[in-house]
Parts: C-alpha cells; structure tokens; sequence
C-alpha cells in the first residue's frame, strides 16, 4: 500500500495541508494529494462545467453534515473549476452575510464573492481588476491579428474601441447591461488615458462599495449602484462578461446554507428561500448563461420543513427526491447530491497519504506501518458512538496530532500514544453531531471540513 503515495508535495504546500486539517478547516491549496474518493459526486460536478462551458447554467446543492466532506468538495470542484480556465467565486453565509436581508446582508455576501474572484492565475482571490486588464488586451490582440493594425497606428485605438463596443452591446440586453456595459467603456477609456482613478472607481463600483446613487453620479456619471435586491442580476453579467473576455464562465460556491436556517424570522427567511428559488429557476430554465451555482448545507437546513429550505414549497417541490432514488441508488444528476461517508479503505488510504505528508515535511524516515494505520481507525472507530457520529474532520485532526505526539517525542511509540488516550474523545462531545445533543451549530461551523 505505502507505493499508492510516491508524490513528493512541495513543503510549502505541505505545510499548508497539515496546519489547515489540525486547524479543522479545508486546505485552499493542494488538494489533489489528498483527495480520495468522491469520484462519482465530482465527475457530476465535473460534467456541469461541461454544460457551463457551453453557454448554459447549472444549479447543485452539497448536502452532508458537519464533518462529512462537504466544504472539502466545494473546494476540489473550485481547484478544477480553476484549472478549466472558469472564473470562480466563493463564499460562506453568516448572520451578516446572506442571500436577502434589509440591512445590507445580501450585498454583503456579493461583496465576498467579488472579493474572492479567482482565476488559474490568481487562486488567492482578488482577481477582478486582472480579469479587466486581460479583457482588454485580449481584444487588443485580436485587433492586432485580424486587421493588421499595430498598437503605434492613430486607428489602433478606434477599432480596439469599436471591438470593445461590440462586445458590450450584447451585454445591454440583460437587465442592468446597459449601466454594467457602460462601466466596462469607462474602464477601457480610462486605461486608454492612464486615469488611475477612474478605474479604481469603476473597480469600487463593481465591488459593490458605493453606498449612494449621489456619489455614484459625481465619481462615474451612473445613476445606479448594486444593492441588496438586484446584486444577484450582476453576476450573471459578470458570468457573459467573463465569457466574452476569454474564460469559460463563472462559478458560483455559497456554503453554509444552515445560516439561513437559524433565521430566527420566519418571513426573513422566506425572502431568503425565494432569493434561492430565482437564482435556481434561472439556471434550469435557461435565464442564466455560462453560470454555475453550488450551495452546501446540512441535511436539516436542507430537509426540515418547518424551517429549512423545504418549508418553502416552491422549493421543496423541485428538489425532494423521486421514489427510486434511495441508500445505493443515488441519483447523482438530481439538483441535490447526498454525500455519502467514505468507507474505511478510502479513510486508510487518506491517512497513508498524511503520513507521507507529515515526514515529507518535517523530514524524517516514515515509520508509521499499515497495521499501525489500522490500528488507529479501529481505536476511532471503537468509540461509543463512532458509526453514527464520528466523521472524517475528527478522525483527520486526531491523526494529525497522533503525527505531531510522535514527531516530538521520538522515543514513543505508536502504541503507547494510542494507549495513553491523549488523544480526542467522543465524551467530550468532538463526535457529536448537533441533533446528538453535543456541540452548537455555530462551533461546528467553525470546523467544516
């Protein structure tokens, strides 16, 4: 088994891996050598961006409980998505961040979005004002080889102009194009002009930072500024927008729907849900275009009637599952995926894969064994309440710390630290799910792995 890992991982991106997983969060960076797994949900996933690519729209929800791999797969699909050359932006909902709100929780969220734009070439996010410098050199190289015209011609200018309109125009017949087109000319003239400030103010504009129209008006000639109630129609510009500067499209990853489902206003919560169902009807009824939409959440902010996204019937009559679909016979192109817990073998191989990571970068001789691998799942898995409770985060960060113990105090051995019970116990509520009665919503949020 130890020759499944032969893949040296760079020490930065190792170091990376193992503080994220002890830390309980997911990596952002390196990913594939940890990935196991998983295969059928990502190769759905994978196949939507298929269908984005092409000019359509999609729409998943991820629902697994905390600990069980969602937000870990929301990530793979963005390093992939990423890879394709597909614009992606992330976000996680929180009480000041959501889908609808009348104090500015709706814009909120669409400010992280665009603040966490990332491409291939910018992973970390922040990638808008790159994006608009590569709109605009791109077309300037298509002007250059379609009609011969040198950047040191008078009418280089006018045709990168007139291509620049071209484009733009197709963006008018969306709602809020002819603002959003006329922002894009401003930017272009202003690159044109060497006018720093205007475009950092078409840049403040897109984020979504002008508070009033007044100040839009005197810093951009524009009489409208994003709010909470339109900010959604503004990445589906974005997603033609992008198409047409050259990426695939732009993906779109909402998680932590269980904020939605602690609303404590029934009718907050409603505007909420039907904030989801637009942004969900857009993309099955082919009002959206090269724009792909993944949102996690638990099983109960997803299924509970009373409160969670199925109290809104709208909702829950589009998503409940049909009556073939069941344990087994999942129906991974339905518009939600039920993550299933990896099996032991996979969690064996995973843990291998730490192993070689953690001396990788520490930069000792491995000696951790198979059967001592196996010892330690069965040791987690024991555990009064393991099958029912225990997930992959909590079985991850013991196996890291497990490492770390034995890092430092050499002269131990495996057993000894497995029969020490230094090591993180169910009893005090590390395993326990929100309806087990243990942790709180809101610390289990803070570990979603």
């Amino acid at each position: 088994m130890n020759n499944q890992q032969t893949q040296r991982v760079p020490r930065r991106i190792a170091s990376v891996i193992i503080n994220s997983l002890k830390g309980g969060v997911v990596p952002r960076v390196g990913l594939p050598y940890i990935t196991v797994g998983r295969e059928a949900e990502i190769a759905a996933l994978l196949h939507d961006l298929d269908l984005v690519a092409e000019g359509g729209a999609s729409f998943r929800f991820l629902v697994g409980r905390y600990g069980s791999g969602k937000s870990f797969l929301l990530q793979t699909i963005r390093n992939h998505a990423m890879g394709r050359n597909f614009v992606v932006a992330d976000a996680d909902l929180s009480p000041e961040r959501r889908l609808h709100g009348t104090k500015g929780q709706g814009l909120a969220t669409y400010r992280e979005l665009i603040s966490n734009l990332s491409t291939k070439t910018r992973q970390e996010g922040g990638a808008l004002t790159l994006v608009l410098e590569r709109w605009i050199s791109g077309i300037q190289a298509q002007v250059s080889m379609a009609g011969g015209v040198t950047a040191d011609n008078p009418a280089f200018a006018d045709e990168v102009e007139r291509a620049i309109m071209a484009q733009i125009q197709q963006l008018q017949e969306l709602v809020h194009g002819y603002d959003f087109g006329h922002l894009l000319s401003l930017y272009w003239r202003a690159h044109l002009e060497g006018d720093d400030q205007t475009k950092a103010n078409v840049i403040r504009w897109f984020r979504g930072e002008y508070r009033t129209k007044s100040e839009a008006r005197a810093d951009l000639g524009v009489n409208i500024i994003i709010t909470d109630d339109d900010w959604y129609d503004y990445l589906k510009l974005f997603a033609t927008f992008f198409k047409g500067a050259g990426y695939e499209g732009l993906i779109i990853l909402i998680d932590e729907l269980v904020n939605l489902y602690k609303i404590p206003n029934a009718i907050s919560r409603q505007y909420n849900y039907e904030k989801i169902l637009t942004m969900y009807n857009d993309t099955l009824q082919g009002r959206a275009h090269n724009l792909g939409i993944i949102m996690g959440g638990t099983p109960q902010s997803i299924e509970d009637r009373r409160r969670g996204l199925y109290s809104y019937e709208a909702l829950r009559s589009r998503l409940t599952q049909g009556r073939f679909a069941s344990e087994g016979l999942a129906d991974l192109l339905a518009p939600v995926i039920r993550l299933q817990p990896l099996t032991y073998e996979e969690l064996l191989v995973l843990i291998e894969k730490l192993a070689n990571i953690h001396a990788g970068l520490f930069g000792y001789e491995r000696t951790i064994t198979e059967d001592d691998l196996i010892t330690f799942l069965q040791l987690e898995y024991g555990r009064v309440g393991a099958d029912t409770h225990l997930t992959p985060r909590e079985v991850i960060r013991d196996f890291v710390e497990l490492l770390d113990i034995l890092y430092q105090m050499p002269q131990l051995t495996i057993a000894e630290v497995l029969g020490s019970g230094q090591l993180s116990s169910p009893a005090d509520g590390a395993g326990q799910s929100p309806d087990a009665g243990g942790a709180s919503d809101a610390q289990f949020a803070e570990f979603e792995i």
